[in-house]
């Protein structure tokens, strides 16, 4: 009787295009390059149909789970035992095209040949014998089309054709044949043959019967475990993945090409080894004599068969759509993220993807740059985004504030920052979107006495919110909002972020530090300024008394999108530079073009770090612009710092209630008192010349 053997069936886990997409993402990128994998099977078995007498076989699969792929430190080491218990080594090549048409062109032909050639070569060489996993070599092309979780594969087998075939008797199960005894002596120590060598070893063994007593060896082994027997007495075993009473699995195919290689052997029995997982039961195994016409080597690589079938029964590639198995939410993490490492992947390998993912990040302000702000950081990749407002969506904001649709101004309107927050959440679920409505206490806005607990109550919650994250976007519509964040900013050394908008002008800028002990010079400029640190006068009341068209912020449509985007690029350029915080402005000459006046280990990985960006929409021109932090300054100052950290918030009360008090903490008073007595000294002297 003719010797066939029944395919393999691939079995890809669902885990296993997980960790294929990963490593395209981080590891692979656009390297197209072949890989190393380890596939794993079990023993064949049979289930039971509920409620009849008859059982299905099960197919004889090579599976691909998470630990296909090595490890960095498996690297030479050949396979390792990654894989579930009870389950047998495969090693074998992925390929994983960049497009689909890659994938169609593919020379699969060419591919197949060499891994038969690779099988081959093991043989000659003596290296199957060492490691008979390496006979179970496979191939797997794949195209993994990220964007819509589709992946098309094509698995080889490659198994060598015998010319002339092999033959063989009736398969019989292993009960017929030989008596219990024999049969747990064979179990007993198929166990301790496992544990005693490596995993790739388990799946190709040789057996010898003594009486009741069954023995089990390695390959290489042969001559000293066969030394007297007749060839009648030799015994290959093998795990058999498959569970039909009448063919073995695909692995004999190469085994008896080995076997015939290096031994010249013509007739063997074989043992198909087949157990149920944890229940020492191999009842199931099944024994058979093969037989072959010619023992003579062959000196040259026979013809080999091997490629799957697709489900259609076809030679064809498979498809598998992931798609509507997934949670949405995690396509949406994978999704959110695919654009920014083809970034990495193509432009950028210096891009930090975790360290920008996992800035926290708090808008004060849901308005227009607000919202704008927060789509940006989405697009980066930031998770973690808190609102703070105190204002209701009004019926002129959805236009204007893509966070906000028509219902949210009914009925007086909602909260601002936690509607914003909310809306983030639809957009992606995976963010962890918050929203605070609160008011921030403003210089010269007086307290009434019975508030001055809910202001101190909102500014121990301010400083709060302020320490937990780890950039503060000021996007508020009044200078004098920016003054309590800009000095808790300063004082608590964090990366502040600032946006205000004209008609058509803007202003984008990022925070120095104040007068900063830990700056050290060597970053080849001195500490920049806040906000605040150009003006010689403190924040006053801008907010009574005003037109309609003062009450609202008045700018070109445009206008807020662009300023939003470029403070979250500055922020992201900024978190890649390595001074941080203290990371000197960039110097620009006639040109616009970078002067290198810093080291270039210390410039951003994404180019031009300025401190301030004024654009200019009439003329469409941005003049990048620096200052330097001022001593006396109301917002950054070492005054106004030491002054907080003395007296806290009876000395915000003395700022809300008359803003000069940052006037005289400073000095900037008794300056301007100076100043003017100079003025008039001039002008008596200037008379009496007259």
């Amino acid at each position: 009787m003719l010797l066939q053997f029944h395919p393999w069936a691939s079995a890809v886990e669902a885990s296993f295009w997980q960790v294929l997409t990963q490593r395209k993402m981080d590891i692979f990128k656009l390297d197209d390059s072949q890989k190393s994998i380890l596939g794993y099977y079990s023993t064949g078995q049979q289930v039971r149909i509920p409620g009849k007498d008859t059982s299905v076989a099960l197919p004889a699969r090579l599976c691909l789970g998470t630990g296909a792929f090595p490890d960095e430190h498996d690297k030479g080491h050949g396979p390792t035992n990654r894989n579930p218990a009870f389950t047998f080594p495969a090693p074998g090549i992925i390929k994983n095209t960049n497009t689909v048409e890659d994938f169609k062109a593919l020379d699969k032909t060419a591919l197949f040949k060499m891994t038969v050639d690779q099988i081959w070569a093991d043989i000659t060489s003596g290296a199957a014998v060492l490691d008979p996993s390496v006979l179970n070599r496979f191939l797997v092309v794949t195209f993994a089309d990220l964007k819509k979780f589709k992946f098309f594969y094509w698995f080889a087998f490659p198994a060598l054709q015998a010319d002339p075939a092999w033959t063989m008797d009736d398969m019989r199960e292993i009960g017929a044949v030989w008596s219990q005894s024999q049969i747990n002596s064979l179990r007993e120590n198929m166990d301790q043959y496992r544990q005693a060598f490596p995993s790739n070893q388990s799946g190709f063994f040789l057996v010898k019967q003594d009486g009741d007593s069954t023995s089990v060896a390695r390959l290489q082994d042969w001559g000293e475990f066969y030394a007297g027997c007749e060839e009648s007495e030799v015994i290959i075993g093998f795990a058999d993945p498959s569970s039909l009473g009448s063919h073995p699995g695909w692995p004999l195919r190469n085994f008896l090409a080995l076997i015939q290689q290096t031994w010249k052997v013509t007739t063997m029995r074989v043992l198909c080894f087949r157990e149920v997982p944890g229940k020492q039961d191999i009842n199931a195994s099944k024994l058979f004599t093969a037989h072959v016409s010619s023992s003579a080597p062959l000196t040259v690589c026979p013809k080999a068969a091997g490629w799957e079938k697709n489900a259609l029964g076809k030679l064809g590639p498979r498809l598998a759509d992931l798609a509507p198995l997934m949670d949405p939410t995690r396509l949406a993490d994978t999704a959110v993220d695919l654009n920014l490492k083809l970034m990495r992947w193509r432009l950028l390998p210096d891009l930090q993807l975790e360290k920008v993912q996992e800035t926290r990040c708090l808008l004060l302000g849901a308005g227009t740059l607000g919202c704008y702000v927060a789509r940006s950081l989405l697009a980066w990749g930031i998770r973690n985004i808190t609102f703070v407002d105190n204002a209701k969506v009004s019926f002129s904001n959805p236009v204007r504030q893509p966070l906000f649709e028509f219902e949210d101004c009914l009925e007086g309107g909602k909260d601002k920052a936690t509607t914003a927050a909310a809306s983030l959440k639809k957009v992606y679920p995976g963010v962890n979107a918050q929203g605070h409505s609160m008011s921030i206490p403003m210089p010269g806005h007086p307290i009434s006495s019975q508030s001055l607990e809910s202001a101190q109550n909102d500014v121990a919650k301010l400083e709060d919110l302020i320490q937990q994250h780890d950039v503060i976007f000021l996007l508020m519509d009044s200078r004098e909002s920016r003054w309590l964040p800009t000095m808790l900013g300063a004082r608590m050394k964090k990366i502040v972020i600032n946006a205000a908008l004209g008609f058509d002008t803007f202003l984008v800028m990022r925070h120095g530090v104040g007068q900063d002990n830990d700056y050290h010079s060597g970053l080849g400029s001195t500490p920049l300024g806040c906000y605040f640190c150009n003006d010689v006068v403190a924040p006053t009341d801008s907010l009574s008394d005003r037109t309609l068209d003062q009450q609202c912020t008045v700018t070109r449509p445009g206008l807020s999108a662009i300023a939003s985007a470029m403070a979250v690029e500055m922020m992201v350029s900024l978190l890649h530079h390595p001074a941080g915080v203290r990371a000197p402005a960039a110097k620009l000459d006639s040109e616009g073009e970078q002067v290198d006046n810093v080291q270039d280990s210390l410039s951003s990985a994404l180019g031009v770090l300025p401190h301030q960006i004024r654009g200019f929409l009439s003329r469409f021109k941005n003049l990048l612009i620096s200052g330097q932090a001022y001593d006396r300054c109301t917002a950054c100052s070492d005054a106004i710092l030491t002054a907080y950290e003395q007296d806290g918030y009876d000395f915000l009360v003395k700022v809300f209630q008359d803003a000069k008090h940052l006037e005289d903490v400073t000095g900037l008073t008794k300056m301007k008192e100076e100043a003017e007595d100079l003025d008039m000294e001039w002008m008596e002297e200037s008379d009496e010349d007259m």
